[in-house]
């Protein structure tokens, strides 16, 4: 696998996209098979009285061809055979997801085929961990490969590591449709679970009928999961699972998911005490072991950041103590680089095992920027990739160069890649992603471009409390929309805190705007 022009270690990919092609009507068919870049398609997208449109790798293209009519979707329709409860059906053996979407009466009025993908290798970065025996918790934001990397996680703890393993597949995400389940997870047995509502319920059944040694679930959400999962685990059994969030954080300021890490609760301390720590009397305590050990904050394919020990990550950060944390990467190479990073006072030191002087001491990366942030991932468009990433180890700045629009932070281009306003920059602009135009492709304009990038960064983790509190405003918001309120608004923000709060409203499914003029805008959540 290539990510921009940077050779990386292979990863294999099984993708029977030919499955997937021939339920969709031969117009189209025709059109995608001619396409240059088809081994990169994502979804294909049918709506009624609309243009076909092809989704690939970081751009969207419409599909020259009359409009979709009702035959068209008819024509998939019968190919696909009977919707599910979810309006999602599959095709059976592969990983590839076909969804409806339906007028008022029931009628099929949009299709989205979904490209399924089995990417053998994207665990190797955290292999250890969830080989250890420990039950590991994978956070990401939607799109960044939580579900791929389980079906890996599946497989080689059934295949290499010889253990009896089960994987909770709801809406059969993680194993493909049909009774028999996709060989992607190799020898570990699979539980279809009939309606998302039922989760919990296979999950307890799982332990209590099949003696499982690992139990695989993607995407832990309601508080019954929860519960089931901690019993799970106080019966001995190792779990890998998924949820909702982007950091650990986000977890424990989650009243539904909370437990999941131990659940927080309010304790009053004595006078002593409470002199001891220097706090105030009434403070916040984790409430019960964690039901993880490992929490994986997935940042990206390539880049991960570790809490080992999560009971002692909580408790620090409860106490508004020191944490520490364990950032993994890939470089060009395929090799492993770990490197330790320590959050004190809201601002992040990253300092790596293999850098020392001459005299063996350690000697801190940060040359130039003693201080920095969480790594930003970077998307070069027209930029000299070898170039920008030399002048990120030079300075070792907290950045790191990506190949997929989805994963990236923002995206840097030249002025005359600017002036085109190719499809890909009309992407990342419709996506949100910043744009930074450099006036000419050079050397010293590169390094401004970082070091503009770091002082932004630091200059942002200063109001870290604020973006925190920002975020917890969105996450209850969002609690009692799904409750059954109506429109809620939140309090102002800048762009930067806005932007986080719509992505807290898309992880819960919500819909979400922004209304009013600066200074005032404020996001809007709303029922989807």
């Amino acid at each position: 696998m290539e990510v921009g022009n940077s050779p990386i270690f292979t990863q294999e990919k099984d993708t029977d996209l030919q499955l997937l092609i021939e339920v969709i009507p031969d117009r189209i068919r025709n059109k995608l098979l001619a396409h240059a870049n088809l081994e990169e398609l994502l979804e294909v997208v049918l709506d009624l009285g609309r243009p076909p449109e092809a989704r690939f790798l970081g751009i969207n293209e419409l599909i020259d061809i009359a409009e979709v009519d009702q035959s068209d979707l008819d024509f998939s329709v019968a190919k696909v055979g009977m919707f599910g409860l979810d309006n999602r059906a599959g095709i059976e053996r592969t990983l590839h997801r076909i969804s409806a979407i339906r007028n008022r009466s029931g009628k099929v009025v949009g299709i989205t085929f979904r490209v399924g993908r089995a990417v053998y290798g994207t665990i190797r970065i955290i292999e250890d961990l969830v080989t250890s025996g420990k039950s590991v918790l994978l956070l990401g934001k939607p799109g960044v490969g939580k579900t791929t990397m389980l079906r890996e996680v599946a497989r080689v703890l059934a295949d290499d590591a010889g253990k009896r393993v089960i994987v909770v597949d709801t809406s059969n995400e993680i194993a493909g449709d049909g009774d028999i389940p996709h060989r992607a997870i190799g020898r570990a047995r699979r539980m279809q679970v009939p309606s998302p509502t039922e989760q919990h319920g296979v999950m307890i059944e799982a332990v209590e009928n099949h003696m499982p040694e690992v139990i695989v679930i993607d995407e832990i959400g309601t508080e019954r999961e929860a519960n089931a999962a901690r019993t799970i685990a106080e019966r001995g059994v190792q779990l890998v699972a998924t949820a909702h969030g982007n950091q650990l954080e986000n977890l424990i300021m989650n009243p539904t998911l909370s437990d999941l890490v131990g659940g927080i609760h309010t304790v009053t301390l004595g006078d002593i005490e409470a002199r001891r720590r220097r706090s105030q009397k009434t403070v916040l305590e984790r409430n019960a072991p964690p039901t993880f050990d490992i929490l994986v904050e997935i940042q990206g394919w390539d880049i991960v950041n570790v809490h080992d020990d999560v009971a002692s990550t909580v408790d620090r950060m409860l106490r508004k103590q020191s944490i520490s944390s364990e950032v993994r990467s890939l470089n060009e190479e395929g090799a492993i680089v770990s490197q330790k990073s320590v959050e004190t006072n809201n601002m992040k030191t990253l300092s790596t095992s293999d850098n020392s002087n001459g005299n063996g001491h350690q000697e801190s990366p940060a040359k130039f920027f003693s201080e920095s942030v969480k790594i930003t991932s970077v998307l070069p468009y027209g930029v000299n990739r070898g170039r920008i990433d030399q002048i990120i180890k030079t300075l070792n700045a907290p950045l790191t160069l990506v190949g997929d629009m989805k994963i990236a932070d923002l995206v840097v281009t030249t002025k005359n890649y600017h002036r085109r306003g190719t499809q890909a920059l009309k992407t990342a602009e419709r996506m949100g992603k910043p744009v930074f135009v450099l006036r000419r492709n050079t050397v010293n304009q590169i390094e401004q471009f970082v070091r503009a990038i770091v002082r932004e960064s630091e200059g942002r983790s200063v109001s870290d409390a604020d973006r925190s509190l920002a975020v917890l405003e969105a996450e209850k918001a969002a609690l009692r929309v799904g409750k059954g309120e109506s429109d809620i608004e939140l309090r102002p923000q800048n762009s930067h805190i806005r932007r986080l709060q719509h992505q807290v409203a898309t992880q819960f499914g919500l819909e979400s705007s922004s209304v009013g003029s600066e200074p005032r805008r404020r996001v809007v959540i709303s029922e989807a």
